[in-house]
């Protein structure tokens, strides 16, 4: 269980999405940060991120790698596919 309500993760996931940002801008991608509930970062994989085979890869061993290793080891982040904002519920 994390030891953090949502709202105390929200300056610490900003920053680790601003550091691995360039990185991913590098390829032509970019990622937003779409909400955070009960633990579990929802982001939103842009550009040419969209529908590249390595977008789950760039997520996992990337953005939360970084998440888990900065912040909490039970971060889980997950990508939103554009449209689906309004339904976190649905993503797991």
């Amino acid at each position: 269980m994390i030891p953090f309500t949502d709202e105390e993760l929200l300056p610490a996931v900003a920053n680790v999405i601003e550091k691995v940002r360039p990185s991913i801008k590098l390829d032509g991608g970019d990622i937003q940060l779409v909400d955070i509930k009960d633990g579990r970062v929802y982001v939103q994989l842009q550009g040419a991120c969209v529908g590249c085979a390595s977008s789950g890869t760039t997520l996992k061993y990337g953005v939360e790698r970084q998440m888990r290793t900065l912040i909490h080891p039970e971060i889980v982040v997950i990508n939103v596919p554009a449209g689906w904002e309004d339904k976190l519920d649905q993503l797991n």
